[in-house]
């Protein structure tokens, strides 16, 4: 299904100064926008708050384009809804070479082609009269003194080379982000290197239409992720790799291995996978500076599974919130916005995935995760429950620790049994 994108009609040089312009129209500034407009409808009124985003819509993106219970509820609370074809996948399968963990779903993952999701979130935005320029970015900025006073604001020069006035400025352009870079640009050198995404849109799938599979048999080949395969509308698949940069692997690499794997299900890359880097959410990060905020992909994803859109959308009202005191009280500091965002749901399921994806896809080591992830069954219902939305994993402590505690009691026989699993795996050798 494609989504014809309204027509934008761009203000008028009266219009030229903003309270808020957002930097990108997926869904985080989407959330952003939506979730402000609630809270002050006067911006929208007034025409005081706009989004710009250097695309035009429908777009690619490198996404699985699953909607899990998270996002689902996240768009509920936004008052969005889901009105582009999905897949409805109520099956997860985990695989190791022979070995094959295959969980049930208390609610569908709804995976949808994010080229139409995308484009729909802008037309909903749309229809609630918020302005959203496409093919339009932000081509630099600087925050700086207006006028004789104190009041500072940030000046914008767009990618069509208008100039642009605005209180606010809300990265949410994705890893690139012109934003992200001043936030955190002295920081750098602490900064984590990028997760490495491949992605790949094929006709013709002739499996499961309603199963989700996830891959770790590359882990030995040194891969730090997984291949994944997900059903899409139209009998489609969409398939990919999430690589984490515990240890390098080139892009070509990826790639083969992605190719390698994929054999294995009778899909063949007709072409070149599409690569992008994607920031993995890093707790105690900077995610605001003086007049700037950061939110979705710019403040970072999931580092575990790559999660992206539920994390967008759920930053959308925390975002909302900081500009909304800021304009109230006329101090843009947003000192306090990176704890609320740790703090909040979404904050502390990123957290814990920060955590468990720095074990899982270590250098080395990696056996003694993965096997916990493979054979304990708690485990695996408690990422089942937490897909479907209906548990907040962060907050299971005890669960938790009491799967670490089996884990560690059955370590030998796992590790053997994952051994053996390696075995079966064709063209790999020892461990990476």
């Amino acid at each position: 299904m494609k989504v014809a994108p309204a027509p934008a009609v761009r203000p008028s040089g009266a219009h030229q100064s903003y309270d808020v312009i957002i930097a990108g129209a997926g869904p985080a500034g989407i959330a952003a926008a939506v979730a402000l407009a609630a809270r002050r409808p006067d911006l929208v009124e007034r025409g005081r708050l706009v989004v710009l985003d250097r695309a035009r819509f429908p777009r690619a993106k490198p996404c699985g384009g699953g909607l899990t219970g998270h996002a689902h509820s996240a768009m509920a609370a936004l008052g969005l809804s889901l009105r582009v074809p999905f897949a409805a996948c109520d099956t997860g399968r985990v695989v190791y070479g022979r070995e094959v963990r295959t969980v049930t779903l208390a609610r569908p993952v709804d995976v949808v082609r994010r080229e139409d999701f995308d484009a729909d979130l802008v037309a909903q935005a749309r229809e609630r009269g918020i302005v959203i320029l496409e093919g339009e970015g932000v081509a630099s900025f600087q925050v700086e003194h207006q006028g004789h006073g104190h009041q500072r604001c940030v000046q914008v020069t767009t990618s069509t080379g208008r100039h642009l006035t605005s209180k606010i400025l809300v990265g949410a352009e994705g890893a690139a982000s012109l934003v992200r870079e001043a936030v955190r640009g002295s920081r750098r050198g602490n900064q984590r290197q990028p997760l490495r995404l491949f992605r790949l849109e094929l006709e013709g799938w002739t499996g499961s239409p309603t199963e989700m599979i996830y891959d770790f048999s590359a882990m030995d080949e040194g891969l730090r992720g997984y291949v994944w395969l997900f059903p899409v509308p139209g009998g489609r698949v969409n398939v990919g790799v999430l690589h984490y940069p515990s240890r390098f692997l080139s892009g070509g690499a990826l790639e083969r291995l992605l190719e390698r794997v994929l054999s294995r299900y009778g899909v063949r890359l007709p072409g070149a996978a599409r690569g992008w880097p994607a920031w993995p959410y890093e707790p105690h990060a900077a995610l605001s500076a003086p007049h700037l905020l950061c939110t979705g992909d710019a403040a970072g994803i999931d580092a575990l599974t790559g999660e992206g859109i539920a994390v967008g959308l759920e930053e959308g009202p925390l975002v909302a919130e900081a500009i909304d005191e800021a304009l109230s009280s006329d101090r843009f500091t947003f000192e306090e916005h990176a704890r609320r965002v740790r703090h909040a749901l979404v904050g502390r399921e990123l957290t814990l995935d920060d955590r468990l994806a720095r074990l899982l896809y270590a250098p080395s080591g990696h056996s003694l995760w993965l096997s916990l992830v493979l054979f304990d069954p708690g485990m695996l219902s408690l990422y089942a429950a937490r897909v479907s939305g209906s548990q907040v994993l962060a907050d299971e402590t005890w669960p938790l620790l009491g799967a670490l505690f089996r884990h560690l009691m059955n370590a030998p026989r796992r590790l053997a049994q994952l051994k053996r699993a390696r075995q079966a795996l064709p063209g790999v050798g020892a461990p990476a």
